[in-house]
């Protein structure tokens, strides 16, 4: 318990380390929420492989996920507003809420807090990552997406384009103050939509639905296991979840708004209208006139 007049050491913490420039803050928030969301991502992925599937199975991957990308925006959407993902930044410069260069920086933090993050799994799992000797393709899997060998490369990036057109659909829903949903949830909510994502369309590639997510991890794998990382597909693979994303979010964002949002009646509308709604569901009050 900390006595009446003095200072908690956290306070004294964060007068002397407390960036002021937003925009140096932000880029420290991305970076760090990115991170340790693959953190915990990519060790669940590692966890369920290295163990032959016995001690995670699929269901277990989204929930794990799910709450991964809850905690991770908990964390950041003071500061940054917890994007972790370059195709949302993409969606909120489209919206007007972040310029061009700053989604470019943005793209780039969280690249690197995404390979850092598989860096931090490859360290917890190295011993046993090195004790499996484990085939290219699922030594590649502990990392980034590998496709199947039944899947072109129109597939994938329809299947990219689709997953994070999910994504980007609901969080707009959930983002759209119309809809009156609190903030202190929408985390909550994008988890729920990360794991429905994965339940429904994680068949061909795993869902990684997140530029940063599949490209910065991608690189360390290179690094670690060679050339067959960016080598799927004639090496063409790699584009699709690295590009596909941004298409699908900035499509499926708008769409929402052109089908949905765009016909939400304001608040201060809703408001005007209430008294009348209230009016009329009452039977006995149209009798009385």
């Amino acid at each position: 318990m900390v006595m009446p007049g003095k200072t908690e050491p956290t306070d004294i913490l964060r007068r002397k380390i407390r960036i002021r420039n937003p925009l140096l803050r932000n880029l420290l928030s991305e970076f760090l929420g990115t991170l340790f969301l693959l953190f915990v991502g990519t060790s669940i992925v590692a966890q369920f492989i290295l163990s032959g599937e016995k001690l995670n199975t699929w269901i277990q991957i989204n929930v794990g996920w799910g709450f991964a990308l809850v905690f991770c925006v908990y964390a950041t959407a003071k500061t940054s507003g917890g994007h972790l993902n370059p195709a949302i930044s993409l969606v909120m410069v489209t919206f007007g809420r972040l310029s061009f260069t700053h989604f470019l920086l943005y793209s780039v933090v969280q690249i690197l807090g995404a390979l850092c993050g598989s860096g931090l799994m490859y360290i917890l799992y190295y011993d046993a990552i090195v004790s499996h000797k484990l085939a290219v393709a699922d030594h590649i899997k502990l990392f980034c997406s590998y496709p199947p060998e039944y899947l072109s490369w129109t597939g994938a990036f329809v299947d990219q384009a689709v997953g994070t057109g999910f994504l980007a659909l609901f969080v707009c829903v959930v983002i759209d103050k119309r809809n009156k949903i609190p903030d202190v949830v929408h985390p909550l909510f994008f988890g729920f939509i990360l794991m429905m994502i994965g339940m429904a369309v994680g068949l061909n590639l795993g869902y990684p639905i997140n530029p940063a997510r599949d490209f910065g991890p991608r690189i360390l794998a290179y690094i670690i296991v060679g050339k067959e990382a960016f080598g799927a597909m004639n090496g063409f693979y790699w584009i699709a979840p690295a590009v596909a994303p941004m298409f699908g979010a900035v499509f499926a964002a708008w769409f929402y708004h052109i089908g949905f949002g765009a016909h939400l009646p304001d608040l201060e509308e809703e408001r005007l209208e209430l008294p009348t709604k209230e009016e009329s569901a009452l039977p006995l009050k149209q009798f009385e006139q």
